[in-house]
């Protein structure tokens, strides 16, 4: 093999390359060189498995196994269950052994009699209309006093990503957060019993002001699981657009009406003035009062007119100006995907 490689490199082939080509490292090469005549191929075989010296036997593991599901030690560790034995001159097995035969019998799990909780994921919900489904959080401000912030409440749309409801404390709280909604809820005018509110896990969310006025006024409250912010997308993003949003101020806010004051030009700007890229730009306040429809409805009658004018710039169908007629909260995985999962898994 060495011949043949040094035949390839006087040809002027590289002798990394020909490393590669037999399944060697150029490492490999130079130590065979400077042990002179090799007599044997050192390398292993492909896929050879060899069994170490010390590997417990079937009948150790399977004491192991019984020892550690006794009643006594069923709910401990293997780092409780070792010096308990040895304490009592009984040696079995190392920790890390009794790890090892733990995960290969697959009861590597908590072992105490309370399991961790299941988080399950929120219930998908989905919106096809205004004052449907609004999402709000509560985020940090930052003020010139050192550690200390103004919160900003702040409700959306999740249909039509209006800011229906918004205020800036100086405390975070159930009752203030009650006391917001329950404006917004009023300016909208909402129907008993057809609004669902998603919010995260937070104290102001969850609080017994907060959904005894859920409750008095007919809103089913939806909640994230506890520090997963994905579950709550929509209310995320639009903070990330206020705090990145060129006019925000440098500076933290001096007082609590500087503050107001900019979040109501932000709230101005968002949903008279943004044009949203979720909603084929057309603005927050545009969908909400359904105008969407007849701007994207031109907006298509234009460009049909222009790609007939010249169809040589056009290789497929012109811009998709079609609303989105339904939005979705956590959906579920598409049945396809999961099917693809499962196979891939198989």
């Amino acid at each position: 093999m060495t011949a043949c490689i040094d035949e390839a490199c006087a040809a002027g082939a590289r002798v990394t390359a020909a490393c590669r080509v037999v399944e060697i490292s150029p490492r490999t090469l130079q130590r065979w060189r400077e042990e002179g005549d090799v007599k044997a191929d050192g390398r292993k075989e492909a896929g050879v498995q060899r069994e170490p010296a010390n590997k417990l036997s079937e009948h150790e593991r399977q004491q192991i196994l019984a020892v550690a599901n006794q009643p006594e030690f069923a709910h401990m560790p293997p780092s409780q269950i070792v010096p308990i034995l040895a304490d009592r001159g009984l040696y079995i097995a190392s920790e890390s052994s009794f790890y090892r035969v733990f995960r290969e019998a697959d009861q590597l799990a908590h072992r105490g009699k309370a399991k961790p909780p299941v988080r399950k994921r929120p219930a998908p919900l989905q919106a096809s209309a205004p004052n449907q489904l609004w999402s709000w959080d509560i985020t940090y401000l930052a003020t010139t006093i050192k550690g200390m912030f103004f919160y900003l409440y702040l409700i959306m749309d999740v249909y039509s990503r209006k800011i229906v409801g918004w205020e800036v404390f100086e405390t975070e709280s159930a009752e203030q957060a009650a006391q917001v909604f329950r404006k917004a809820h009023l300016r909208e005018g909402i129907r008993a019993e057809s609004l669902v509110l998603h919010s995260d896990n937070g104290s102001p969310m969850k609080g017994a002001t907060m959904l005894s006025t859920l409750q008095r006024l007919g809103v089913m409250p939806s909640f994230s699981r506890p520090s997963v912010s994905d579950d709550n997308p929509y209310s995320e993003a639009l903070f990330k657009t206020l705090k990145y949003h060129p006019g925000f101020p440098d500076k933290p806010f001096d007082s609590l009406q500087e503050a107001r004051e900019w979040v109501a030009g932000f709230q101005h700007w968002y949903d008279q003035v943004h044009r949203h890229s979720a909603l084929k730009f057309v603005t927050p306040a545009q969908r909400h009062c359904g105008d969407d429809g007849a701007i994207l409805e031109q907006r298509h009658a234009l460009y049909e007119v222009v790609k007939a004018r010249h169809p040589e710039r056009w290789s497929g169908p012109s811009r998709n100006w079609e609303p989105e007629k339904t939005v979705y909260l956590n959906p579920g995985k598409p049945v396809k995907k999961e099917d693809d999962l499962k196979q891939k898994a198989a």
